[in-house]
């Protein structure tokens, strides 16, 4: 892991702890798209059906190598995270499912924080403005990828991730290697904090 990530990590995570705390508490309750989402209302939105797949260790692919920018303007790429277990959450602001999941994944990225887990987005629509006013309303600290203008993260993942289901959340082992995958909303947090807790478990 570069260790040079961490402070701006730190120092960004902080700032959005001022937030984080009401937000976790009530924005997804009165969420208007979120709520649509509750009871039924596609709006024109494909997601997938929450299934989840796992990988034992001598069944993965090739490790992911991707590169993209966050929204504060850094560049992150996949040697960054080796040797972390890493959780991708494929994104956008306008998603329902999305928004809906979004302080679970926050709550688990706090779990985990000191264990050797590491968050990221990968936002697939919004300009970096949009992601950072997502990030301030949900009580999010991870970064993320905007992958809006060319899909090189979008890419570097083809095949591991569907396109069209949004969000798709992705585990990855310390190798960069998917180790679990959910498509769709992540409607089970203990499904996930298990992926975690037993990637994590795997011998380095």
């Amino acid at each position: 892991m570069n260790t040079q990530l961490r402070p701006r990590r730190a120092a960004r995570a902080a700032a959005l702890a001022l937030v984080a705390a009401v937000a976790l508490a009530g924005c997804t309750a009165t969420d208007p798209l979120a709520e649509l989402y509750r009871e039924g209302t596609g709006q024109g939105y494909i997601s997938g059906d929450g299934a989840y797949t796992l990988f034992a260790p001598e069944e993965r692919a090739a490790p992911i190598e991707f590169e993209g920018e966050i929204e504060t303007g850094e560049t992150v790429s996949s040697d960054d995270y080796r040797g972390d277990v890493l959780v991708v959450n494929f994104w956008y602001a306008g998603c329902p499912p999305c928004r809906l999941e979004a302080p679970d994944l926050e709550a688990l990225a706090q779990q985990f924080a000191d264990e050797g887990v590491t968050f990221l987005g990968v936002n697939i629509r919004d300009q970096a403005a949009t992601a950072l006013s997502f990030a301030e309303e949900f009580g999010v600290t991870y970064p993320s990828v905007i992958d809006t203008n060319d899909g090189r993260v979008q890419l570097a993942f083809a095949g591991q991730v569907a396109p069209n289901a949004v969000p798709t959340t992705l585990v990855l082992d310390r190798e960069g290697r998917v180790a679990a995958r959910i498509a769709g909303l992540v409607s089970e947090p203990s499904v996930l904090r298990s992926m975690i807790a037993d990637t994590l478990a795997e011998e380095p």
